[in-house]
């Protein structure tokens, strides 16, 4: 009797301040090329990489499960924003590999993020741990220099395709602080959250 094929479960992170039309698309086309059986949305805690404050936990949570609402088979998971200290990927996917021991994880980054990731925590084993999808064209601005792939951890990859972004949390915050109009850059029922809520104020 042949076993059945290992649950593929997608882990996808980020600070979520706020999420937008960009991580929405990078969500549902993880979802489809990765014949993802679950993806698993992170917003993040105490990021340890982050130099500015991040709005409340409990904004962003709500954000993100506006924003991944619509997105089939992804759920968000708050664990990160109730871990005390700096949040770092490679506790999140042993907690998971303890949870799931039969899974096969595959972690769902956008090129910027891959950059850096050789100096994430415990690189090696979080390649060791997960799969690697890397987004190679999720960034909002083309970069100076093209991705180096040689500065990943050696491990298993799997890539997902995606066209150019033009969009990014930060901007987005500006925008909001100025009084202008976000609508086209986050889902609709995020920019009603962001309103309702005065959550980008000027500064």
């Amino acid at each position: 009797m042949t076993a059945a094929p290992a649950r593929r479960i997608g882990i996808f992170g980020g600070a979520f301040d706020p999420p937008h039309r960009g991580h929405v698309a990078l969500a549902t086309a993880a979802v489809q090329q990765l014949a993802l059986d679950e993806l698993r949305v992170f917003p993040t805690g105490q990021a340890w990489h982050k130099a500015r404050d991040l709005s409340p936990a409990a904004h962003r949570l709500a954000m993100a499960e506006l924003a991944f609402a619509g997105v089939p088979h992804t759920s968000v998971d708050g664990r990160e924003l109730e871990r005390a200290g700096p949040t770092y990927t490679v506790d999140t996917l042993r907690e998971l590999r303890l949870e799931f021991p039969d899974a096969q994880f595959l972690l769902v980054i956008g090129a910027d993020q891959a950059e850096s990731l050789h100096s994430w925590r415990e690189s090696a084993e979080i390649a060791r741990l997960a799969t690697i999808s890397i987004a190679a064209r999720a960034r909002p601005v083309s970069p100076a220099t093209p991705f180096d792939a040689s500065k990943l951890p050696p491990g298993r990859r799997e890539p997902v395709e995606l066209p150019p972004m033009p969009v990014s949390s930060t901007e987005i915050r500006r925008r909001a602080a100025a009084g202008e109009d976000i609508s086209q850059l986050v889902p609709a029922s995020v920019a009603r959250y962001i309103d309702h809520h005065h959550l980008y104020p000027p500064h």
